[in-house]
């Protein structure tokens, strides 16, 4: 992993998310934030070619993606610094961080949350830290690694998902070890 800005800085800027990216997103007739449109700004700026494919999820939406939209607009003007430029992401690692990290993100915690909570603000930025390969200036990797864990309400929500999984497994293994050892059980009286 590469050295990006420090962490401050970042987090700045997110303090600094102008009004007009906290807007309500455009959902049919209503909003005022086209995502679609600031999405495809930013992939231009970043020197990234631009298809319709890239934009879809972010132009065709319902009231249920208000949120996630509204996150996206954020990390949008997050990503629209100086340093993203210089850090040269490429385009897979954009698609899945405004993609599939933002709707992780959106599911965990109010969009604008990530704006006005410090340690909301600290996820979102060492997210996209993490999402683009760089980590905070002054950290290292395991260090980087280890803070975005504990400060990420989406890695605990998937951990927790996962802990319930096991143990449902572990249930349902312990369920089918007594079933087996009664039957067993009733075969050997039934034998004697």
């Amino acid at each position: 992993m590469i050295a990006g800005p420090p962490l401050e800085r970042v987090m700045r800027r997110l303090v600094e998310t102008p009004e007009e990216f906290l807007a309500e997103p455009r959902i049919g007739e209503t909003g005022q934030v086209v995502t679609a449109a600031l999405v495809g700004d930013l992939l231009h700026a970043l020197g990234h070619p631009i298809t319709a494919a890239d934009l879809s999820g972010f132009a065709r939406t319902s009231s249920m993606d208000r949120n996630r939209l509204m996150l996206v607009a954020i990390a949008v003007w997050l990503l629209a610094d100086d340093w993203v430029a210089t850090a040269a992401p490429d385009r897979a690692a954009l698609a899945w961080l405004l993609g599939e990290r933002i709707t992780d993100l959106a599911g965990v915690g109010r969009a604008d949350a990530f704006v006005a909570d410090a340690e909301r603000r600290e996820e979102l930025a060492r997210t996209v830290f993490a999402a683009l390969g760089l980590v905070p200036a002054g950290e290292t990797e395991a260090q980087a690694s280890d803070r975005l864990s504990a400060v990420s309400a989406a890695e605990r929500r998937r951990l927790l998902r996962a802990s319930r999984d096991a143990e449902e497994r572990a249930r349902a293994i312990r369920e089918a070890l007594i079933r087996k050892a009664a039957e067993e059980s009733a075969d050997k009286y039934t034998r004697e």
